[in-house]
């Protein structure tokens, strides 16, 4: 006898890819904030609040960057450590480097660990994932290992042996696009202010940045581009829009704060052509700054939402709604107007299910942004609360892991901390996968056929 039906949905629910992704990352969380909690992860050797810790660890391993503490002077190195291990294991995700290693073994992949692997990585199942999972996780060690020695050009004739492990924090923290840094003994929150005007640190940081936030898929196309001598559908989107959002958000801020004397006015135009390249980068999804960000005009406060919300590419280590799911968006809205049924996209018609879903995550985030973003404005004391947009910068951010801050989280009482952290599982695993991690799967018959029913827009 076959079964059961209860039975089956009962094991296919348990073992859903989005659920398992969702659980890798809770369990990193809790791993991490029990080890943030002890007295040797703090530098003056006291327990740390278990909220504290568990923002601090929801942030690194939903590779964020908002921080309740300054990572230079609040924790030990041990603490720095355990932050860095879990920015690398969210950036990558659990899911992904279990099974490179049983890859490694040669363990060979069962169905469902191939699922989740595929999920992890946000690659369909025409690919080849033994061969994705390796050249995600070498490539990455590899692009990391590289930043860290550029930037040891600058870090270690300044600070010598500790030099080495700076640059290796910032490089870890940059290509998995977190936002963490240790400079804080410099000055605290001083992220990479006092770095503006160095050609090495930008560079390699937004490189890092942007190679991180293409997506494992990208990488994979690019390599083989020698070869096939093309590339595919998904790959020139991300690159053309990635290349768009740069160029037009680094023209944005040079306009919108070239005069603001809190943040660009007294630079010098290498400083702030440098100034506003990098915000533009690490907006999207990286959390550094070069400026003061609580001194930004309202203007660019709101014109950063919208590169914070739409983000970096699918699979990568970046967050946001992504760059495709926007894309897929207009070019909808486009063919509506123009009359037509199918949204194209450089001469290729792009499937239904694909535009269903991005539509699916574009009111899924903001539905979300505007709840935590309306629960931070009502329970912050509007004495330390200066504006409605800096409580709903700090819902973009952390839903985008971005990791920028308005100031808002510096003064988060308890239920603000609580929807932060859920906002950036949230938006970390992804909204579709947290909400089927969260359902139970039955109802509607796939196969069953329904009447049309008519209904009027617009």
């Amino acid at each position: 006898m076959f079964p059961s039906s209860p039975e089956k949905k009962r094991s296919s629910l348990s073992t859903s890819p989005a659920r398992a992704i969702c659980l890798s990352f809770l369990a990193v969380i809790a791993v991490g904030t029990l080890l943030l909690c002890l007295p040797f992860s703090s530098r003056d050797g006291q327990f740390t609040n278990v909220l504290d810790a568990l923002f601090t660890a929801t942030s690194a391993t939903c590779v964020t960057g908002l921080i309740v503490f300054d990572t230079g002077t609040k924790w030990s190195v041990f603490g720095q450590a355990t932050i860095l291990a879990l920015i690398q294991v969210g950036g990558l995700g659990l899911v992904t480097i279990t099974t490179f290693f049983n890859i490694v073994i040669g363990k060979r992949l069962g169905f469902r660990s191939m699922q989740r692997a595929q999920e992890a990585i946000n690659v369909d199942g025409v690919m080849d994932i033994d061969k994705m999972i390796r050249i995600v996780v070498k490539a990455s060690l590899a692009v990391e290992g590289i930043g860290a020695a550029i930037l040891m050009l600058v870090f270690v004739p300044k600070y010598g042996l500790y030099g080495i492990f700076i640059s290796i924090f910032l490089a870890i923290s940059a290509f998995c696009n977190a936002g963490f840094d240790i400079l804080g003994f410099e000055q605290p929150f001083i992220s990479l202010s006092n770095y503006n005007g160095n050609f090495i640190v930008i560079f390699t940081i937004t490189m890092l940045i942007i190679i991180g936030g293409l997506g494992f898929v990208v990488w994979a196309d690019l390599m083989e581009y020698r070869k096939t001598k093309k590339l595919m559908l998904h790959s020139r989107v991300v690159l053309l829009i990635t290349a768009i959002l740069i160029a037009s958000g680094t023209a944005m801020f040079l306009i919108c704060e070239w005069n603001n004397p809190a943040t660009m006015a007294d630079m010098s135009l290498r400083e702030k052509l440098f100034a506003a390249y990098f915000q533009s980068v690490t907006t999207r999804t990286a959390g550094f700054n070069t400026i003061d960000i609580t001194q930004m005009h309202l203007i660019t406060k709101t014109l950063s939402m919208i590169l914070m919300f739409i983000g970096a590419a699918p699979g990568s280590t970046g967050g946001g709604i992504k760059v495709t799911t926007i894309s897929v968006v207009i070019m909808t809205v486009l063919s509506v107007i123009k009359g037509s049924e199918d949204t194209v996209i450089m001469k290729r018609k792009v499937a239904k299910n694909t535009v269903y879903k991005s539509l699916t995550i574009i009111v899924l985030a903001a539905f979300l942004v505007i709840i935590a973003g309306g629960v931070m404005y009502f329970t912050i004391p509007e004495s330390t609360l200066e504006t409605g947009i800096d409580a709903m910068f700090e819902a973009v951010s952390a839903f985008a892991t971005v990791g920028l801050s308005s100031g808002v989280t510096a003064v988060a009482n308890i239920p603000s901390k609580m929807v932060l952290i859920l906002t950036m599982f949230t938006g970390r695993v992804g909204p579709i996968s947290f909400v089927l991690s969260l359902a139970v799967r039955g109802g509607i018959n796939k196969n069953q056929i329904m009447p049309d029913g008519k209904i009027m827009v617009g």
